[in-house]
């Protein structure tokens, strides 16, 4: 096949590997072309460009800052992206063919690019729904669904289905939620397509704690680790909440690693509360992070208790390949408590309760077995439906090999 793939998020280097990274050098290894387009950041790169990195072709189009930024800066730069991308594609592949264009939510203002491009190369399309815009952004606040960016976006998101060929979300509640919303849209066109990662041979557990020694974090407790893009939807601010209840139980250390635009706001709340029994850090390098996720004990997956949307967070693969239980707490819309029964890998908590989060922190803490044994079986389960290879072959099986 060959490839056209839209993306907001393909960073340059192995140091930043992503979903969509995997995906896109699985495919050019199982023998399709493929080139990118991608929605780059003005402080990232100087001007758009075309270049051959790690052996894919990837166009960078310069557009406005859209990460750790306000929610109105980041909505401004969404609405730039459609003319700038068809601006670029126009100058850099409009002599080049494509069987598919493939892109993904967010942003949902791809519409009227991959319509120019079904339009241009003549070409089916491929929707990887990942989030479900703008209900999500009407959940948390941050817009009024009476308001006339709800309608503009609203407008552009079922524009977007509606010249998508196919749609694969992410889990099955998504699909159960896209088809109750959109009754336009028919089932058959929507399909599972699930996160996936490239999963390798798995890293050995570390026994001299190295990691824990340089950060000067306990040896002795079960090490709770959240690591990630710390914003509005991640919850955090319920996260912490449970966390000050915990300062007393001693068998228990949180760590949180990453950037975003509550930072700010959740070191405040911690030297406010003078938390002792958390650590807050700065995005690590890769190696760096994979490192000492390795020595942590649980990985925390932490949603904002508004969601009506289900989210399916992508960190969740990331502790399964490192062989952590999980301990998810989020709100009632989301499946992940489904997933982590059905891999008996994890336990959950609604984070509206404080208290079924702190019981399920003493229940991971004082049962030092089932946290090995719910690793293992997260592993297990990765490895057997959660492998790049598998959208791979979703995407072969509608536009053949």
């Amino acid at each position: 096949m060959n490839i056209l793939y839209l993306s907001i998020l393909y960073p340059q280097g192995d140091q930043n590997d992503n979903l969509y990274t995997m995906l896109v050098r699985e495919l050019k290894q199982q023998g399709h072309n493929i080139t990118v387009v991608v929605a780059d950041e003005a402080r990232s790169i100087d001007k758009t460009g075309l270049a051959l990195e790690n052996g894919i072709e990837v166009l960078r189009v310069r557009v406005g800052d859209q990460f750790g930024v306000s929610f109105i800066k980041k909505g401004i730069t969404t609405l730039k992206i459609e003319p700038l991308l068809i601006s670029a594609i126009k100058k850099h592949l409009l002599s080049k063919n494509f069987d598919v264009v493939l892109y993904s939510t967010p942003p949902v203002t791809f519409a009227n690019v991959a319509k120019f491009c079904k339009k241009v190369y003549k070409c089916q399309s491929y929707l990887m729904l990942k989030d479900i815009l703008p209900q999500g952004a009407v959940d948390l606040g941050l817009i009024n669904k009476r308001g006339i960016i709800y309608k503009v976006l609203r407008r552009k998101e079922e524009n977007l289905y509606k010249l998508s060929d196919h749609i694969g979300c992410m889990s099955q509640a998504n699909i159960d939620y896209l088809l109750k919303h959109n009754k336009y849209l028919k089932k058959e066109k929507i399909e599972l397509f699930p996160n996936t990662i490239k999963v390798l041979p798995q890293k050995p557990k570390p026994i001299n704690y190295v990691a824990r020694k340089k950060l000067r974090l306990p040896i002795d407790k079960t090490i709770f680790v959240f690591g990630g893009n710390l914003g509005i939807p991640q919850g955090l601010e319920f996260l912490i909440d449970c966390i000050a209840d915990l300062q007393n139980y001693y068998e228990a250390f949180f760590l949180i690693v990453g950037d975003g635009t509550e930072r700010k706001n959740i070191e405040a709340k911690i030297k406010r509360l003078k938390l002792e029994n958390v650590l807050l850090l700065q995005r690590l390098p890769k190696d760096d992070y994979d490192n000492l996720i390795l020595e942590c004990d649980v990985g925390l997956v932490s949603l904002d208790k508004r969601f009506t949307v289900p989210n399916y967070p992508s960190r969740t693969l990331a502790y399964m390949d490192m062989a952590l239980p999980i301990l998810a707490v989020t709100d009632k819309a989301s499946d992940i408590k489904e997933l982590l029964n059905e891999a008996q890998c994890g336990l959950w908590a609604y984070s509206g309760e404080k208290i079924g989060f702190t019981e399920q922190v003493k229940n991971l803490c004082e049962n030092k077995e089932l946290c090995i044994q719910m690793g293992k079986n997260g592993r297990r389960y990765l490895e057997e439906k959660f492998d790049v290879s598998r959208s791979v072959k979703i995407l072969e099986d509608h536009f053949g090999k």
